[in-house]
This record gives structure tokens, sequence and C-alpha cells, in this order.
């Protein structure tokens, strides 16, 4: 069996590409937010009010996520830092099976998040 070593510097590189991108969706929730604010002031259909209030929470939940991706990135770079000062410049295979896994979730998210977006900018275009 061949061993594949992950080094620390590498699985920095993704935490950083994977922060970026949790940064980028942020503002766009926040973007989005504000559309909603507009729409509600000027809507008073009760079947369009409770779509954009599925909207609403939609984005209160996706930003939820985010944090926990984010605070999850903060506590696997401590854990890196922990090896890089103990002289290692790899981690141990429970943490590369962790970050792994960590992958396919944010994975998962980019797929939810997408469909997310593709929902509300449907939902937009019907009503606009």
């Amino acid at each position: 069996m061949k061993t594949q070593v992950i080094f620390n510097s590498d699985l920095h590189f993704e935490h950083q590409t994977w922060k970026s991108e949790l940064f980028f969706w942020k503002d766009e929730l926040r973007s989005f937010e504000n559309r909603l604010e507009e729409l509600v002031e000027r809507w008073t259909d009760k079947d369009v009010l409770a779509r954009l209030e599925h909207f609403q929470n939609e984005f209160i939940l996706q930003e939820g996520r985010i944090d926990e991706f984010l605070e999850g990135i903060e506590q696997h770079e401590a854990r890196i830092a922990g090896t890089s000062m103990a002289g290692e410049d790899s981690m141990d295979a429970v943490m590369v099976k962790k970050h792994l896994e960590f992958r396919e979730e944010m994975e998962t998210q980019r797929d939810m998040f997408r469909e997310l977006k593709k929902e509300f900018f449907s939902f937009l275009t019907e009503r606009l």
C-alpha cells in the first residue's frame, strides 16, 4: 500500500481558498437580503410575501452554515499550526481524513448554495 503525504501548506492553501469562497457567499447573501427588503416593501400579495419569507429563512440558514464552516476552518488551522510548531510538515491520517470529509461537506454546501441562488433568481424573474 502506497503512503501519500499531504503537507500542511497544501491544506492551508485549500483552507484559504475555501475562506475566500465563503466570504464571497456572505457578500452575496447581503446583496440578496437587500433585494428582499426592496421586494417586501413593493409587494402585498400573501403568496409572494410567503416566498420572500422562505428566502429570508434560507439566507439566514446559509449564513449560519457559512459561519460554521469558517469556524471549522479556523479550528483545523489551529491544529495545523500545532503540528507545524512541533516540527511536523504533514498531518496524521486522522486529521487528513477529517480534512477530506470537510472537503466533501464544502462540495455539498457549494451545490446547495448554487441551487438556492438558482431558485432565488428564478423567483425574481417570475415576479419582476
